[in-house]
């Protein structure tokens, strides 16, 4: 090893680069057994952030089967999941191209379900959180139709595994539906069910269905839920009772239909083991056998997994590493699942239930990083507005080879996650990495509103939007200045979509942040609202008010109305193809803080939606906002990154 050196906080050499990040690491989700076999999605940066399905057979090799031409990824809600469907080896996906089903078998290449005939654009039709009827030889699934009018229409449809149809419809009326499925005996079909304005974790219904001979639903019955209480993953046993999560006693908790259609709790807590439905296809516990649950919880954030006994509701722990885990899906005597941990990134993992042996069947990143320059999380409580507490994760800085000088106090890079309902969580992140082994400190924050501890802390948001979330990274900020931890002077923020909402406000409406970086977010609530998607075109009526009936609210919240207020130096980076946050909420930004002459940077991305998924311009965002950071602190950078053009500075 050699000595170690002195060099500025933000300086320091790092082995974390750009270059590594995006081309050595995948995205990983949407587990799925069938036998023997076990599949899962991968997420390719340097694919273009292509989707492939991949399956790992009963001899251990892993193998892609979504043609190289083909992209396994759904837009329903734009947000996607539930991409895929796999019954008896059988797959039946969703192509991103066209958004039309496609169905591949074991020994040939896929072939189009649906059909785009006839129809304005290709992707006009979408489908999403699919299961297999084996008894009528469909599919049964979410459909988004764009093809009625401005706003889509959402329902269930039955589509046959031998014909080119849309789908005929079996379930309609309500603005959003998720999570067909199938009793085992194929009689009755359970699902969720919301509306305008609610979002799904603020209140939906779960309803039952009897399918008819002819496989329509013959009568329907609601039997929980309302626009108060959030359901999450209906799941039929296998000896055909209907499990569920509900939020009614103020946390996300497993409870069961009964024979006589009461709801009986299994397993009450003080804990989530539910989680925000951003995505179709989340999965947090599943069945081992009719007699034992497969699940995962959190506590303070940090998840948990655990076996539950059906009859007793005794829940016994499993001790793993791991501080997050998800995409749950369980057989007899064993499980698989996703899950990462503070040392370790994102791994597909196998265990056997009577064991406890734990195997890893991929890796996020197949690079093996010396633990010197791995920061481990820190959870960390700090008293917030109005007596309340907060949350969050610090990761101090740390680099094997590099010390700052005595006294210096390093920058604080303060992370405000998107949603805003989702969760920071405690893992492996190579991006947060990025940061900590180059001397910069970052706090990730739980602010009031995310999820992972309970509902009461979830709705904390509710009317507060661009407050609560500021005023918490604010505090969480301070507070570890009053530590001692950071430097007060060169406090950092970013985030993104709806973090990057929380970054502009907080750069706008307080005065700590010297910086920051917005990344695909929100600069002007009312644009957001006249011309997002349908997921969320009615999120804001709980975050901040009705509108336009409090058209008032979304003026004073908006960052873009108060540019004056802004003096400190702000880089953009912007999809041009976002449907979510669309472009001009950057550009009406930039062009503000242009004309009051405050540094300003604006880097676009052509091709790319919410979120980036392609490599270069994951490495550019990163090694762009570092760049930004090093010109207006002052600090050498240990190695050359391309420069971003900065205006005014």
């Amino acid at each position: 090893m050699s000595a170690v050196k002195t060099a500025p906080y933000g300086s320091w050499k790092s082995p974390i680069t750009s270059d590594l990040i995006v081309k050595e690491s995948v995205g990983l989700s949407q587990v799925r057994l069938d036998g023997s076999d076990i599949y899962w999605i991968e997420l390719r940066p340097s694919e273009g952030g292509r989707q492939v399905i991949v399956r790992r057979g009963a001899d251990g090799q892993a193998r892609d089967l979504t043609p190289r031409e083909m992209n396994a990824r759904t837009r329903v809600h734009e947000y996607g999941g539930g991409e895929y469907v796999i019954h008896n080896g059988n797959i039946f996906f969703s192509n991103f191209s066209d958004q039309q089903l496609y169905q591949q078998t074991h020994d040939g290449g896929p072939h189009m379900l649906t059909t785009t005939a006839g129809r304005d654009a290709a992707d006009a039709i979408r489908y999403a959180d699919g299961v297999f009827d084996e008894k009528r030889n469909r599919l049964l699934c979410v459909r988004e139709d764009h093809t009625q009018g401005r706003e889509a229409v959402n329902t269930l449809v039955g589509i046959t595994a031998d014909t080119a149809k849309n789908g005929q419809v079996l379930v309609s009326g309500a603005d959003f539906y998720s999570n067909p499925r199938l009793s085992p005996d194929g009689s009755k079909l359970a699902w969720l069910a919301w509306d305008h304005p609610n979002m799904p974790w603020d209140g939906c219904e779960l309803w039952i269905g009897e399918l008819a001979a002819n496989g329509t639903i013959a009568t329907k019955q609601r039997v929980a839920g309302g626009i108060d209480e959030s359901l999450f993953q209906p799941e039929w046993s296998p000896d055909g009772k209907l499990y569920f999560i509900s939020d009614r006693g103020g946390w996300w908790n497993l409870c069961r239909v009964g024979d006589d259609s009461t709801i009986e709790k299994i397993c009450e807590m003080e804990a989530e083991f539910g989680a925000p439905q951003w995505i179709f296809g989340l999965s947090t516990y599943a069945f081992e056998s009719a007699e034992r649950i497969v699940c995962t919880f959190a506590v303070r954030g940090i998840w948990k997994l655990a076996l539950v006994d059906t009859g007793t509701g005794k829940l016994e722990h499993i001790d793993t590493p791991y501080t997050e885990i998800s995409f749950i899906c369980a057989a007899p005597g064993r499980a698989v699942f996703r899950a990462g941990a503070p040392s370790e990134t994102f791994s597909i993992i196998e265990i056997d239930l009577e064991t406890r042996n734990r195997s890893v069947l991929k890796r996020a990143n197949k690079v093996e990083i010396d633990p010197g320059y791995i920061s481990v999380a820190e959870p960390v409580e700090f008293p917030t507005e109005n007596g309340l507490t907060a949350h969050g994760f610090y990761y101090p800085p740390k680099n094997r080879d590099f010390v700052a000088s005595v006294g210096e106090r390093p920058p604080l890079l303060v992370k405000s996650h998107g949603g805003p309902t989702s969760a920071a969580i405690a893992t492996l992140a190579l991006g947060i990495q990025y940061w900590t082994s180059r001397g910069i400190g970052v706090l990730d924050v739980n602010y009031g509103g995310s999820t992972g501890y309970g509902r009461a802390y979830r709705q904390r948001l509710n009317g507060n939007w661009g407050i609560v979330d500021v005023d918490d990274c604010v505090n969480g900020a301070k507070f570890l200045a009053r530590r001692g931890d950071v430097d007060e002077k060169r406090l950092l923020i970013d985030g993104g979509s709806a973090g990057g909402y929380t970054t502009l406000c907080a750069l706008t409406f307080r005065d700590v942040f010297k910086a920051g970086a917005s990344h695909f977010g929100v600069s002007d609530l009312e644009a957001l609202e006249l011309e997002t998607h349908k997921f969320e075109s009615r999120y804001s009526d709980s975050l901040i008010g009705p509108y336009p009936e409090r058209r008032d609210l979304y003026i004073q919240r908006s960052p873009v109305h108060f540019a004056d207020r802004l003096s400190c130096p702000v880089i953009f980076f912007q999809g041009l193809e976002d449907k979510i946050v669309l472009p001009n909420q950057a550009e009406m930004m930039v062009e503000a803080l242009r004309k009051k002459k405050v540094p300003v940077a604006y880097v676009a991305f052509a091709g790319e939606q919410h979120g980036f998924r392609r490599a270069e311009n994951i490495k550019r965002s990163l090694d762009g906002e570092l760049y930004f950071y090093s010109r207006v602190f002052g600090f050498d950078l240990a190695d050359a990154v391309e420069p971003v053009p900065i205006e005014n500075l």
